[in-house]
């Protein structure tokens, strides 16, 4: 299984016969390697409805006729537009034939901007994902604060790459990072949500080097881990 970063909190997941995108913010951009009308995909994992995140959803589904595995709120507006979801919540999970998707708590917000009518459209609660898959669990943390209860994922799964936004300012900094790692248990930290816009410019080599227990990698866009 190859595991690729590609900028934000875009990742790419390819098993022998899926490919699997999360948050898949593509345009606007500057700092991914993708390209809307050349993606390939089968499944859209969406941690909530920001615009950075939800991104290029609509039309990477519709052109692959993929499946948008989303929050209920999201997963029933992304509906209204014409796309094929799954609608999930927190602390659920369930068997899809590439593997198991369990919604994590993740403290943030969760809403869609409509630019145009200068509408902020509520889309329900943001989450983590913990995606489990020939047995390899990979936590995607979406945007999120730090918690004491992200103790309890490394109590309950065992976490073997972790992606963990470092960019402050909307998520969690470097310093709450390094404490969710260690409490969590993950084998591997892959920093994300960092240097796209000014706000959150950080140092992810700063970050990956201060790591204790778990191994640092920090990924380029197009750059890959494999499980």
């Amino acid at each position: 299984m190859r595991i690729s970063y590609h900028g934000h909190s875009v990742v790419k997941i390819e098993t022998d016969n899926k490919t699997i995108l999360i948050d898949p913010f593509i345009n606007g951009n500057a700092l991914t390697d993708l390209s809307v009308s050349d993606l390939k995909a089968d499944v859209i994992l969406l941690t909530h409805g920001h615009n950075d995140h939800v991104g290029d959803t609509v039309e990477i589904a519709k052109n692959n006729d993929a499946l948008v595995v989303a929050p209920f709120e999201l997963a029933t507006f992304l509906s209204w537009k014409g796309v094929n979801t799954h609608p999930m919540h927190i602390g659920g999970s369930h068997n899809f034939d590439f593997g198991t998707v369990k919604l994590t708590q993740a403290f943030h917000g969760s809403s869609y901007t409509d630019e145009e009518t200068k509408q902020i459209i509520y889309t329900g609660m943001p989450a983590g994902l913990l995606v489990t898959i020939n047995g390899k669990t990979i936590y995607h943390a979406g945007d999120t604060a730090l918690y004491s209860d992200m103790k309890l994922l490394g109590q309950y799964h065992d976490i073997d790459v972790a992606f963990l936004p470092i960019g402050d300012n909307f998520t969690m900094g470097p310093d709450d990072a390094l404490l969710a790692a260690e409490w969590i248990g993950t084998k591997m930290v892959v920093p994300i949500h960092y240097n796209t816009f000014p706000v959150i410019e950080q140092d992810p080599h700063a970050f990956v080097e201060k790591l204790t227990k778990a191994t640092g990698k920090v990924l380029q866009a197009g750059e890959y881990v494999e499980l």
